[in-house]
């Protein structure tokens, strides 16, 4: 499997975790909360809503447009301060380490 197709497969991972864990929402954050220019829009969004409302779709289209995936990140220390009290933690942190470990190989 290639690095677009796999990739593909850890956002569909994440997106029905965090369905089947209550951690997805049905309505936007309003556009003010998602053109933060913060690093993971931490002043208006959640964890989960930085996850469904701006990481899955920008990796989602990088992976159709078959533009460079990022290579210099690590999701997963964040995603385990920011959600370790919340539903479904354990499941969604295991997606973004992988995430991590994919970006990380050649």
């Amino acid at each position: 499997m290639d690095k677009y197709h796999h990739c593909q497969r850890l956002l569909d991972e994440l997106q029905q975790t965090m369905q089947q864990n209550q951690q997805w929402e049905i309505s936007s954050p309003s556009a003010q909360a998602l053109a933060s220019v913060e690093p993971f829009a931490i002043d208006t969004l959640s964890c989960a809503q930085w996850l469904q409302w701006i990481f899955i779709p920008k990796m989602t289209q990088l992976i159709a447009s078959h533009f460079p995936l990022p290579t210099q990140f690590e999701i997963a220390p964040y995603v385990e301060e920011a959600m370790k009290n919340e539903q479904g933690y354990e499941g969604i942190l295991a997606v973004c380490n992988e995430f991590d470990n994919l970006m990380k190989a050649k």
